[in-house]
């Protein structure tokens, strides 16, 4: 389990400073996957950023299985795979392949465990005509395909996506969608901030809300429903930035 504690980052903006993560507390349960929804300048992006250990929060604690996930950093993106948005992370003059080849071993992966590693992901997301070819003259679909495996290629316990299917066209998105049914049913935990509803209400058990680098809600979609006597998303977070909700 994930669990962030009364965590607080603020960033200077030119003149003035600005508060990301105001005091904000979640968990992040075992083999859930877990929907995150906001306006631009919630604090999405800072709260994954934070989880994956690329930037500190200035106050409290954010623990992976009861140890502070900044004392060992090695150890904690080990076991993570994270893909921000267009950020593919891949070398265009590389091949698909090679790519994969590189970031395996950037894991500490044996040449073996790389080869049968790409070869399953290559069947999974029907890669293998192209993995020979040099990324530099791929389509956005193709690309993401490719990165979504560069994120799984040491199988990692734990995935984070940043808008993951921005800027994709239906196909595409339909990639990233494949993926989260496939790895639900692996018990594998995932996190992935979205502005498109449909695809919280589709895949996910538990959203978080956030507004303002505040917590609005956190738990279970059907609890939510429940509570608030609604199944439309737009309309429930709209309603609870309203009405000002705070989750305590």
């Amino acid at each position: 389990m994930i669990v962030v504690n009364q965590v607080s980052k603020q960033f200077k903006d030119k003149k003035q400073i600005v508060k990301a993560i105001d005091y904000l507390s979640l968990n992040i349960k075992e083999g859930h996957v877990v929907g995150l929804i906001g306006e631009n300048g919630a604090g999405k992006t800072t709260l994954l950023r934070m989880l994956c250990t690329l930037i500190e929060p200035d106050e409290g604690t954010i623990t992976l299985d009861g140890e502070n996930i900044y004392e060992n950093k090695e150890k904690v993106r080990s076991r993570l795979g994270v893909l921000f948005g267009s950020e593919t992370g891949l070398y265009n003059r590389l091949t698909a392949r090679e790519n994969l080849e590189y970031f395996g071993s950037l894991y500490g992966m044996s040449p073996h465990d790389i080869k049968n590693q790409i070869e399953m992901l290559a069947k999974r997301f029907g890669m293998r005509k192209y993995l020979d070819r040099k990324v530099e003259g791929f389509s956005k679909g193709m690309k993401q395909k490719v990165a979504i495996a560069r994120t799984l290629i040491h199988d990692p316990d734990i995935v984070l996506f940043d808008e993951p299917t921005t800027g994709l066209d239906i196909t595409s998105s339909n990639i990233f969608r494949e993926f989260i049914f496939q790895y639900k049913n692996e018990g594998k935990t995932i996190v992935f901030s979205t502005h498109i509803m449909d695809e919280i209400a589709q895949l996910c058990e538990d959203v978080i809300m956030m507004h303002k680098g505040q917590m609005v809600y956190e738990g279970s979609l059907e609890d939510l429903y429940a509570q608030e006597n609604s199944r439309d998303l737009n309309y429930l977070f709209t309603s609870k930035v309203v009405r000002g909700d705070l989750y305590v």
